[in-house]
């Protein structure tokens, strides 16, 4: 049996949840609103599961040629990413320094994500956007100074993202990537959540993203640099990890910036991040208008 998929989508315009079931979905926002205005507040109350198997006895409500993807959480309150998390992407740089004692990291904003099915914008101030397929932890329990003995107890579920990056400009100053990293629509997260269950579901965890049908990306999270335990131990030392948080964990090697030449995302393109699972995350590239 599959695992539950839950999604954030919207419909004319009112942004709704729901349990995805075959080609269509089952509105969970038109019983629980009142409660749970959105997943968020749904992870907060540890109802995932629970609302998934309420859901699964309903007949759908909305075919999913009908809906529009968002992102599965609207407004966390905070997106942190890891960089440089697998072994070979270290060894692009090719600066011969050994793995990293402590993870690189940033934060991106909401407004830089859209959902499945939507178009990557590549920006008017640079023809840079590259792709980073990655798995996602969705915090569920919130800690501080949490040991990494009871780290996964705070993961809610798990989802993808493309991290979407705007090479030249993480590089505009000396020691941040923040502008390169957050430009309007030019990463995207989902398609949905999968309630997380027990280690052994994320542990090993085959992770592709493919341009044009072409693989490009391939590593699996059984190699991270940084485990799921150790992230969330490390993060929660300097900030409060609170339900419904974003971790991006890294990409493998095979971003476009590291082809001679570069090959960067272009209109018409088609980025596709997939993970065993939990699924595949499909956008498009336009330009911006």
């Amino acid at each position: 049996m599959p695992a539950p998929r839950l999604a954030t989508f919207s419909v004319d315009g009112t942004t709704k949840y729901g349990l995805v079931v075959g080609s269509g979905i089952v509105d969970l926002s038109a019983r629980h609103a009142n409660d749970y205005p959105t997943l968020r507040e749904v992870i907060a109350a540890g109802a995932l599961t629970k609302f998934a198997d309420e859901a699964a006895r309903h007949s759908r409500d909305f075919a999913l040629d009908a809906i529009t993807w968002q992102p599965p959480i609207p407004a966390p309150e905070k997106i942190i990413c890891i960089g440089v998390n697998y072994p070979d992407r270290n060894a692009e740089y090719k600066d011969g320094q050994d793995a990293p004692k402590y993870p690189s990291m940033f934060m991106r904003t909401p407004r830089s994500f859209v959902g499945h099915g939507a178009p990557l914008v590549r920006p008017r101030a640079s023809a840079q956007l590259d792709y980073e397929g990655e798995v996602v932890l969705i915090i569920g329990k919130a800690g501080r100074h949490i040991p990494e003995s009871a780290a996964l107890e705070h993961i809610a579920a798990v989802t993808l993202c493309n991290e979407g990056t705007i090479r030249d400009w993480v590089r505009h100053a000396k020691f941040n990537v923040t502008q390169g990293k957050n430009f309007d629509s030019t990463g995207s997260l989902g398609p949905w959540l999968v309630p997380y269950t027990d280690e052994a579901q994320i542990a090993d965890i085959r992770l592709t993203t493919r341009v044009n049908g072409e693989l490009r990306q391939d590593d699996r999270t059984s190699r991270l640099i940084f485990g799921f335990r150790y992230l969330i131990n490390y993060i929660s030392t300097f900030t409060t990890l609170m339900p419904g948080d974003v971790i991006v964990t890294g990409t493998p090697t095979g971003a476009g910036a590291r082809f001679d030449p570069p090959r960067y995302l272009k209109p018409g393109d088609v980025v596709e991040v997939e993970a065993e699972g939990i699924g595949m995350l499909r956008n498009g590239v336009v330009d911006e208008a």
